[in-house]
């Protein structure tokens, strides 16, 4: 068996916040008691996209001997890239250049992906940079981790909550060559990414303006290659409920938020390279 730990949205305010931080050691302790074989944390690492944040969650991991590329996966959510207080300032607002925002959100996403580079690449050679690919040789069963940017910049109009979520034409291109398809063909495929593929999906005029404002805009794009990597899983964060559901046969696993339920987590049992086992956990 191969054990993976979820948790996704920890939304850090700094190190004032003893009670998360208290929170978080307590549950990475569990996963070296339990012995997780990988963490997975899907975004939102920060609440105010703030790096020392970021720099909180790796000392805290390398504290528990997790900070590793074989034992830790780490995604950046909308709460990591956009203050949206910042972001809806009146000089933001009225900013007529979109493409100078644009330019500073990739800048924000490389600046993430460097600071994670161990846990990207492995190594400080090699593209810091999504989409990634995380393969993992167990004596069991060969793991993939097909790791997506989802975040969407913020603009005043098209994403007035900086919530909405597009994974760009060019990850998911990146993805579909042959070789990059037939070199999952053996792996247990896991896809990653910080959005929700369903938020509620109703007929109810207020959770659909809900859905609207926290939506993955192009998820059929990305399911489409999720199945076309034959993917088994896909885990996420984003909207904050601990759930699970199915669609065109790929099971969506939503690690909830560890900011407002500390004592629960997602945890997947893998059995082989068709088989797993997923519940939800309460310390």
């Amino acid at each position: 068996m191969v054990k993976i730990a979820h948790i996704s949205d920890l939304h850090l305010s700094g190190k004032q916040d003893r009670r998360q931080l208290d929170e978080f050691d307590r549950m990475l302790a569990h996963f070296n008691t339990v012995g997780f074989d990988h963490l997975v944390i899907s975004g939102d690492l920060s609440n105010s996209a703030d790096p020392a944040d970021w720099e909180i969650v790796r000392e805290k991991l390398r504290s528990h001997a997790l900070y590793r590329w074989e034992k830790t996966t780490v995604i950046a959510g909308n709460h990591d890239m956009t203050n949206l207080e910042e972001e809806m300032r009146f000089y933001n607002a009225l900013n007529p250049l979109p493409g100078v925002r644009r330019k500073a959100f990739n800048r924000k996403i490389v600046h993430f992906c460097s600071f994670f580079q161990e846990l990207i690449t492995g190594e400080e050679r090699g593209d810091k940079a999504f989409p990634f690919v995380k393969i993992i040789n167990y004596p069991s069963v060969k793991i993939a981790i097909v790791a997506l940017n989802s975040v969407y910049p913020w603009y005043p109009a098209d994403n007035p909550l900086g919530a909405r979520g597009v994974i760009n034409p060019g990850q998911l291109k990146a993805l579909t060559p042959a070789n990059v398809v037939s070199s999952l063909k053996e792996c247990f495929v896991i896809g990653l990414c910080h959005h929700a593929y369903k938020v509620y999906g109703t007929d109810s005029l207020i959770d659909q303006a809900f859905d609207w404002t926290m939506e993955l805009k192009n998820r059929e794009e990305f399911l489409a290659v999720m199945k076309t990597l034959q993917a088994k899983l896909v885990l996420h964060g984003h909207f904050h409920r601990f759930q699970t559901y199915t669609v065109s046969g790929i099971n969506f696993i939503n690690g909830g938020s560890f900011r407002y339920t500390p004592e629960c987590y997602s945890e997947l049992i893998i059995e082989g390279k068709e088989s797993f086992r997923q519940s939800f956990i309460s310390l």
